[in-house]
């Protein structure tokens, strides 16, 4: 399925049926009175947050919803008929927005959370509504509201605990796989993923976490290079950022490791200086590049090179070195962190 996280719509709400002008004419009652119903209301079109989707594909081939007009009241007292409702799905995390204005509408979060775009218009009263004691035969009524009509842009941002952030070819994609059931493409040439990937990780046997990998960051990501800008919104909501360090390079040498670190952390400041409040973790991939009897002095020199406040984790998502310490400090800082 095509991952759609960006999509404008627009979106028309039904107005109101106007209330109805009648009086009641029975055999024995020549003057039985006002006896006009009210209109029934218009449509509303509402988003549905629904756990199932983690894409907005569906809107991006239908973009015009037009909810139902409510019908005009009758005799009898009779209430026209409501218009039909539109509801939308929606995956969680959807941000949604005036397309026109700029400005922020609401956006569902939850599974279940509901977001009225445009409400249906309110039907008209009927002329039995206005009747009084002094008033006893009116002959107005009014007329429906008009619905509303908008263009309102969606946003989607991932909701997930543990967001990687790292440049190609880090082995993000393959340390997802390796600890959930997410099966991104893999390759040895950068920029392989080219849209997010969620798996949930499993804990021992009740817990369990969401992690997200999104493209690889290179330097000017928060400039328009690479495919950076577009997907580091998908980390902004997580409750702990893992940033992907290799030990070894592409030509076999070590790393720059605080050169890299300092670079990514860049990144994330101009795009959102607020991302570097949000607790994070170092995991240094590809130890099984590294020989054995060299290991202990790459670990070492690695967290010299790194801020000492940090956990830092090496591992091998091929081999599953050190993925259980991994798996298990993220479960606990995620838990520390959502309290």
């Amino acid at each position: 399925m095509k991952f759609v996280d960006y999509v404008t719509i627009t979106v028309r709400s039904g107005k109101g049926g106007a209330g109805s002008v009648a009086f009641r004419r029975a055999k024995y009652e020549p003057r039985g009175g006002p006896w006009g119903g009210d209109g029934g209301h218009g449509g509303s079109v509402s988003l549905v947050a629904d756990r199932g989707l983690y894409t907005l594909l569906d809107l991006r081939y239908n973009r015009h919803h037009f909810a139902g007009n409510g019908l005009p009241g009758e005799g009898s007292n009779r209430t026209g008929r409501d218009g039909a409702d539109i509801v939308l799905k929606v995956p969680p995390g959807t941000v949604v927005k005036d397309s026109d204005t700029g400005e922020l509408i609401g956006e569902v979060l939850e599974d279940g959370d509901t977001l009225v775009l445009a409400k249906g218009g309110r039907g008209g009263r009927g002329n039995a509504f206005f009747k009084t004691a002094t008033n006893q035969a009116p002959e107005h009524a009014q007329p429906g509201e008009p619905g509303e009509e908008r263009n309102v842009t969606l946003e989607l941002k991932l909701l997930a605990d543990v967001g990687l952030v790292g440049f190609p070819n880090a082995g993000k994609s393959t340390l997802i796989a390796a600890v959930s059931a997410a099966r991104p493409k893999i390759a040895d040439y950068p920029f392989t993923t080219l849209e997010p990937n969620l798996g949930v990780v499993q804990v021992g046997d009740y817990g369990s976490f969401v992690m997200a990998d999104i493209p690889g960051i290179v330097e000017g990501a928060s400039e328009g290079r690479g495919l950076g800008t577009r997907f580091l919104k998908h980390i902004e909501r997580n409750a702990v950022l893992l940033v992907v360090l290799p030990l070894v390079g592409p030509d076999g040498a070590a790393s720059d490791l605080a050169a890299d670190y300092a670079t990514l952390l860049a990144e994330l400041e101009r795009f959102n200086a607020e991302m570097l409040d949000k607790p994070r973790a170092i995991a240094l991939t590809k130890l099984d590049l590294v020989a054995p009897h060299d290991r202990a002095e790459a670990e070492t020199t690695a967290k010299a090179a790194l801020p000492g406040d940090l956990a830092v984790y090496p591992i091998s998502a091929v081999t599953g070195e050190g993925l259980d310490v991994l798996v298990r400090g993220l479960y606990d800082r995620i838990q520390q962190e959502r309290g």
